[in-house]
């Protein structure tokens, strides 16, 4: 009865919705033709003929390039976190996981014989912190020797500590070399894997908060609250989420810091233009392509991709770098698409060579030669050659350079990626740096172009109309914020704290919660509010807590914890033991907190004079640099810490405490269903599940959406 009325997940509702039909199963509607993955075949013979044409790949490795992309996608995943979060999670992986799997053999999906089963390290990825398995998703679920590693990698995504994420995915945003004062806009941003990996970089130096901040724009209104999904496992108060056509992405004002009473036209310092495309890239892990490819799918997306990417270079700051991206092997969507553009630019952006970026990964060199191709699959060499009822898919901006534009664009300085050459899906990157103002760009801003002959009245314009839900405003604190002088006071915030970071989403009633942001995001929210959609923005800081032993009537929130810590003076903060730390995570009872009693003289005597409320919980490991903050709660008896279920069960892991009651065996679970189990050992089964639905719901609509997208995630 208890969770009859609980709020239902919409995601794992449709994971239930489909086991049900699975177990009734219902006619299909007439015209729906779609299979399972496994009744698929893999096979299509016009995509065979298109591309051994384009010749992608050298004809002595064209029967392994297919076999390989007829094969299910192996699984890859990366350590997130700060330094000393992520680097014990890596022993831990390397003692307790991986250890395992060096030493048993398994039957892997679409394999006859049992196989050793080596977890690869990617050696380009940073810090060595990327790893992928030669297990498929369903490989990991479906088998028992390998449960506790699936519930790791289930938590410990639930908790921010692990991403799972192709591997090939992980390049864009580690080519795009982002720092922590870059100004990065994410063009097309969801579900928001990468966009992940740009706000890990931006925080690199962990002790401060960045000077530049992540803009994460896509044009679906529903697709960006994945981002905001993705978002709020990172904590970062210097993220905006924003709503837009990438290929017509509004220009942003920002304060001018030579004169702060004027404004100047936003330049980033680092795009990412991961593009819509075809998706054929992805076959491995989306078969259905396999059904309905077509030469057409990438000559109807040339020209939006043109487009965004062209709106990308504009947006680009001279000196800046930009990364185009693409999970398709067509040069149609890939090469010809830069060519056109570095045709039209002028010389003010070229391509560059970051192979030294990547050591270790195996890829093939841009092409310089392709020919485009009718629906019909005839292939051209000259647009002349093109029939007339042809000419508005095979376009004269498709066809390949000359010999002359070969060596002066250096198109081979592109990245691809075969599945073939490490186990991966394939890819496409491109990295373009600008060197002076485009064009197009000195005209807009000529002066005698903006001098009219006559003034004319304009007939007024109408405002354009944003689609998607209406977003609550953002309201920033001011100099007479009534409920900020009790927060400061309460939490002895320091003098160089600057309230007007802060902000609610209501202009009237009670503010529920209070959300921080970045200087810097704070002015292009307050600049530009009218003139763009934001969905999100801010990290959740103080959360209303009417309690009648509290002064203060907000609580720290963990989410915002890590950002507001360094202003938070010692009359609120508890340096706790790690016995003690322990303990009050393996509380998940909240009406039942340990006692004081129960911890040790240290910690006793720290809490002995500290009203009660919210307080800050912080451990350090001197010899590991291990450190964690938490937000605690000191009741009249008690102590306690404010984490959600996952990240406590993320926290003990890392401490080296018991999580076994966590680690639960589904396939004993289902053998032993009708025996009598615990209170606590369905609790922590249904949380697992409940964990395990929503993350891979999630994983199935990255996958179901590539093909409008382009993003290659997991």
């Amino acid at each position: 009865m208890g969770r009859k009325n609980r709020n239902v997940n919409k995601f794992a509702q449709r994971k239930r919705d489909r086991k049900e039909q699975e177990k009734n199963p219902q006619e299909k509607p007439n015209g729906d033709n779609r299979k399972a993955y496994e009744d698929i075949v893999r096979e299509n013979a016009a995509f065979e003929e298109y591309y051994k044409m384009q010749k992608i790949c050298p004809e002595e490795q064209w029967p392994v390039f297919m076999q390989t992309l007829k094969e299910n996608l192996p699984t890859a995943f990366r350590i997130t976190g700060s330094k000393g979060e992520a680097d014990a999670l890596m022993k831990i992986v390397n003692s307790d996981y991986f250890s395992q799997l060096l030493n048993i053999k398994l039957k892997i999906d679409g394999k006859d014989e049992e196989e050793e089963i080596k977890p690869v390290n990617l050696p380009w990825y940073p810090g060595g912190f990327a790893w992928q398995l030669r297990l498929t998703r369903m490989d990991i679920r479906r088998n028992e020797a390998l449960y506790r590693l699936h519930n790791f990698l289930v938590a410990e995504t639930a908790a921010g500590g692990v991403s799972r994420q192709e591997q090939v995915s992980m390049i864009p945003p580690v080519v795009l070399d982002v720092k922590p004062h870059h100004k990065v806009l994410d063009m097309c941003a969801a579900p928001g894997s990468k966009t992940a990996q740009l706000i890990e970089f931006l925080h690199a130096d962990e002790d401060k908060m960045p000077t530049g901040f992540v803009m994460a724009n896509d044009v679906d209104n529903s697709r960006c609250y994945m981002l905001v999904h993705q978002a709020k496992r990172l904590n970062s108060p210097c993220i905006v989420i924003t709503n837009h056509d990438s290929a017509f992405m509004p220009s942003i004002e920002v304060t001018d810091e030579q004169d702060p009473s004027k404004t100047k036209p936003l330049k980033f310092d680092r795009i990412l233009c991961d593009v819509p495309c075809s998706g054929d890239a992805t076959l491995r892990k989306n078969p259905d392509i396999w059904l309905k490819w077509s030469t057409g799918n990438g000559n109807n997306l040339h020209g939006v991709q043109y487009r965004i990417l062209r709106r990308g270079c504009t947006l680009l700051a001279a000196g800046g770098r930009l990364v185009y991206s693409t999970c398709s092997f067509n040069p149609l969507e890939n090469e010809a698409v830069l060519l056109r553009l570095l045709r039209e630019a002028g010389g003010a952006v070229h391509l560059c060579d970051v192979t030294h970026m990547l050591p270790g990964l195996e890829f093939a060199k841009g092409m310089t030669h392709w020919r485009p191709a009718s629906k019909d699959m005839v292939f051209y060499d000259k647009y002349e050659d093109v029939p007339e009822k042809w000419q508005t898919v095979v376009r004269p901006q498709m066809f390949p350079p000359t010999a002359e534009e070969i060596e002066k664009y250096q198109l081979e300085n592109c990245i691809r990626i075969l599945p073939h050459q490490q186990d991966t899906g394939g890819f496409f990157v491109a990295v373009l740096e600008k060197t002076a103002s485009l064009p197009w760009e000195k005209e807009d801003a000529d002066p005698q172009l903006e001098q009219p002959q006559e003034v004319k009245s304009a007939p007024p314009q109408k405002r354009r109309r944003m689609g998607g839900y209406r977003e609550d405003p953002f309201v920033f604190f001011g100099n007479d914020e009534d409920v900020f002088p009790s927060i400061k006071s309460y939490y002895d915030l320091k003098d160089d704290f600057d309230p007007k970071c802060l902000l609610t989403r209501c202009h009237v009633g009670k503010k529920k919660n209070i959300y921080l942001v970045s200087p810097v995001v704070k002015d292009v929210v307050q600049r530009n509010e009218r003139n763009i959609k934001i969905i999100n923005t801010g990290v959740k800081t103080f959360v209303r807590c009417d309690n009648k032993n509290m002064t203060c009537p907000f609580r720290l929130s963990q989410e915002g914890l890590l950002s507001i810590a360094q202003y938070i003076g010692p009359k609120r903060r508890i340096e706790i033991l790690k016995d003690d730390l322990i303990l009050v995570l393996q509380c998940d009872n909240p009406s039942n907190p340990p006692d004081i009693k129960l911890f040790s003289e240290h910690t006793q005597n720290l809490v002995k004079d500290l009203a009660t409320g919210s307080c800050v919980l912080e451990y350090r490991d001197r010899e590991s640099k291990l450190e964690l903050t938490l937000v605690g709660w000191r009741g009249v008896h008690s102590l306690r810490a404010y984490t959600a279920a996952p990240d406590a069960v993320h926290y003990l892991r890392i401490l080296g405490a018991d999580i076994s009651k966590y680690d639960v065996n589904k396939f004993k679970v289902v053998e032993n269903a009708d025996a009598q189990t615990s209170e606590t050992t369905e609790t922590d089964v249904i949380l697992n599940e409940n964990l395990e639905e929503e993350v891979e719901t999630i994983e199935e609509q990255k996958n179901t959406e590539t093909t409008t997208t382009g993003c290659s995630e997991i």
